[in-house]
């Protein structure tokens, strides 16, 4: 049987990290569709249908990968916003930041993230990340 389809969507201000992602995904060759939001706002924005058109991120199978510190509205604004909308507040978020701070793991959660990764510094345990992580939602069974 064919794995399904995941719709990731990387909220990410970076965009080292975001190429990151990108080249990681190529290199363990992760083709799932990869939406790219530079804040909490605009990922909303994706997550949501507007003026009668569908979200731009599909509605089944989503997955999101969040950083935490983000302009206009960072990762635990975003992760309390989502979690009090009735339509998005199933949605899976992985925390993926560079802050190792307790107080952030402890947020984050709180407002029930499937998990929490701190970025690491070089490129090939970033590699390994992204493997692992591909890993994890093949086997998850995700709505």
């Amino acid at each position: 049987m064919a794995p399904r389809v995941i719709n990731i969507l990387l909220v990410e201000d970076d965009e080292v990290d975001v190429m990151n992602v990108k080249r990681a995904f190529k290199k363990v060759n992760i083709t799932n569709p990869l939406h790219i939001a530079t804040n909490g706002i605009e990922a909303l924005a994706m997550l949501r249908s507007s003026n009668g058109e569908p979200p731009k991120v599909p509605n089944d199978r989503r997955l999101i990968l969040l950083d935490l510190n983000m302009p206009k509205m960072g990762g635990i604004e975003f992760l309390q916003e989502l979690r009090s909308d009735p339509q998005l507040r199933l949605t899976p978020v992985v925390v993926m930041t560079t802050s190792n701070q307790d107080k952030d793991r402890v947020e984050a959660y709180n407002l029930n993230v499937a998990g929490y990764l701190v970025k690491p510094v070089t490129f090939n345990n970033f590699i390994e990340l992204m493997t692992t992580l591909n890993r994890y939602w093949t086997i998850c069974e995700m709505p």
